[in-house]
């Protein structure tokens, strides 16, 4: 009998991998990977093919990211909306093949505009090419609105509900889907970046469209997949009267069984999702619609109890200590390589997944509030580093240079912007010091600019900059998963779509101040005056968030290593803000 059981016994481990890889948890990870990698591929590379095409200079780039942060802005809270009032596997799908249709025609049109850009820039004066460029960077901006929709619905959405009333489990997968947003943001664009190389765009623009043709076909049976194994995701509830949440915020300090909660918020209304007689609407109102949507996402944004933690995170956004475009030009001008940096970035990967564990071991020993709190000095404490950093040898910083003098010289000498540039035009240029000319509005060789020879530039401001960056993304990666877990947690089932629209439009309008800051003063003897606004505006982010937490903890707020009220109970409702 004993050997019988053997076989048994050893198939145990065997089906517990099996069951693991075929959980609706791992496929959504398998899900999100493959959309991610998709997003980071065409976000690296859309970005080198507009430089390319527009002769080495950053003005479509800039227009395309001025575009984006412009719409999501404007329309967050309708797409939002448009989340919460349909089904769950409607928005996912639709919000999927959109995206990835729109990239595939982007691909497609930017490899007609490379194969024939000498004879369109002929065509009708080079409006034809023209048009192709606003056509791509519209289309562009389409599968950027599909992507904050998917995002929405999956990371917002979704994973509340196949985590079920775990937190702990919800904590997890939070983590988790982080640490696959790292590895990628590294590894795709590493990947598209040798295939441009060692290939062409052309060659790049054809294997992003054939990678997004194949992975929005798997992509499209996981989602269906996670949808079959979850039954609760086919139940989503409709419109909670306002008074019915105020209730359940005032049952905080009740007694109140914690599966009570999410029985009055996922129960509500099962039904809201049958056709209803609708009243006939006249065209006006019907016009007015998105606008009234906007100014109710904002509204109920405003009154929920996470909304400074919300702008907190919001402030973390206006900020050039990252590793985007303005951080890495200037990182040229200061002598650092391509190849340093790119080491650099590794490393800011490797310090955004500590982060992500930081996270779940903090939230377990001091409770999810706290766990905001310490990320929030431990970001700030790596900072003042940042700030050091601008004082130190080696920083180029001169208050008594005007940062407004670049865009004088463009405005009144009227220098013209670079047109596009045929292959035997282009002056050889290294790369390392191609791109702080663009960056100071200048296209010509880095070699005939005196101010840019001879001596080397000491490293020790710059060193200590990016030591504070890189370190600082342990606290900003861990504070950014306590908030998302917050908003995921106390914001109500029929409202997580809107509320996290108008979140991602707080977001992309400190970005976009950001953007308009380095715009105005972009010259390197101004960046260490960015470098300032930058850690005062994420000083004022935790100095939000902390005023939350002091307002939902009071003085327990202080307890060391004890987890908040009712976090340690994985049977409370995500939803129901008496977890706060």
């Amino acid at each position: 009998m004993a050997r019988g059981a053997e076989p048994a016994g050893e198939r145990r481990p065997c089906g517990s991998v099996v069951a693991y890889f075929t959980s609706a948890k791992f496929l959504l990870y398998l899900g999100h990977a493959l959309s991610t990698w998709g997003d980071r591929m065409w976000h690296f590379a859309v970005s080198v093919f507009l430089v390319e095409l527009y002769g080495n200079s950053l003005l479509l780039t800039a227009v395309y990211g001025l575009v984006v942060a412009g719409s999501v802005l404007l329309l967050g809270a309708i797409i939002g909306d448009w989340v919460d009032k349909n089904s769950r596997l409607k928005v996912a799908q639709t919000s999927l093949v959109v995206q990835n249709a729109s990239v595939i025609l982007c691909g497609i049109i930017l490899m007609i505009v490379f194969l024939f850009k000498t004879q369109l820039l002929t065509l009708y004066h080079g409006w034809l090419l023209t048009m192709c460029y606003i056509l791509v960077i519209t289309i562009a901006n389409i599968a950027n609105l599909a992507s904050t929709a998917t995002a929405i619905t999956i990371q917002r959405d979704w994973i509340v509900v196949v985590a079920g009333e775990d937190r702990s489990k919800l904590a997890d997968m939070n983590a988790t889907i982080r640490r696959i947003d790292q590895l990628t943001n590294i590894l795709a664009p590493m990947a598209v970046g040798q295939i441009m190389t060692f290939g062409s765009p052309m060659i790049g623009c054809g294997f992003i469209s054939g990678w997004n043709l194949m992975s929005m076909c798997v992509e499209y049976l996981l989602l269906w997949k996670v949808y079959q194994k979850t039954p609760t995701l086919a139940l989503k509830s409709g419109k909670v009267e306002e008074s019915e949440l105020k209730q359940l915020n005032v049952k905080k300090e009740s007694d109140m069984k914690p599966a009570e909660g999410v029985q009055l918020i996922v129960e509500k209304d099962v039904t809201g999702f049958e056709p209803q007689q609708e009243k006939e609407v006249g065209c006006a109102a019907r016009m007015a619609e998105p606008f009234i949507t906007f100014r109710d996402g904002w509204v109920a944004y405003y009154n929920q109890p996470v909304f400074l933690a919300g702008m907190g995170l919001a402030f973390l956004y206006m900020t050039v200590l990252g590793f985007d475009c303005i951080t890495t030009g200037y990182a040229y001008t200061q002598g650092l390589s391509g190849s340093v940096l790119s080491l650099l970035m590794g490393a800011s990967a490797v310090t955004g997944i500590m982060g992500t564990v930081a996270f779940t071991w903090l939230r377990r020993k001091c409770g999810l509030i706290r766990t905001g709190v310490i990320s929030g000095v431990a970001q700030f404490a790596c900072l003042v580093l940042c700030a050091i950093s601008v004082f130190m040898p080696g920083s180029p910083l001169d208050l008594t240079v005007s940062p407004f003098a670049d865009i004088s010289a463009r405005l009144f000498e009227s220098e013209p912007l670079p047109t596009l540039a045929s292959p035997e035009d282009k002056p050889e240029m290294v790369f390392a010091t191609g791109v702080p000319n663009l960056l100071n509005g200048s296209t010509t060789p880095a070699n005939s600019n005196p101010e840019m020879s001879s001596e080397p530039v000491p490293l020790i401001s710059v060193s200590l900059l990016f030591a504070g960056v890189i370190a600082a993304r342990v606290g900003l990666w861990s504070f950014d998963l306590t908030v998302t877990q917050l908003l995921q947690e106390n914001v109500a089932e029929s409202e997580r779509g809107i509320i996290n629209g108008v979140q991602n439009s707080m977001n992309y309008l400190l970005d976009l101040l950001h953007f308009i800051m380095v715009i105005l003063a972009p010259n390197p003897e101004a960046f260490g005056l960015l470098v300032l606004i930058s850690v005062s505006f994420v000083a004022m982010g935790h100095i939000m968030y902390f005023r939350f937490a002091q307002k939902s903890l009071g003085k327990q707020l202080f307890v060391c290593c004890t987890p908040d009220p009712k976090a340690v109970s994985d049977s409370s409702p995500p939803g129901n803000t008496s977890t706060v």
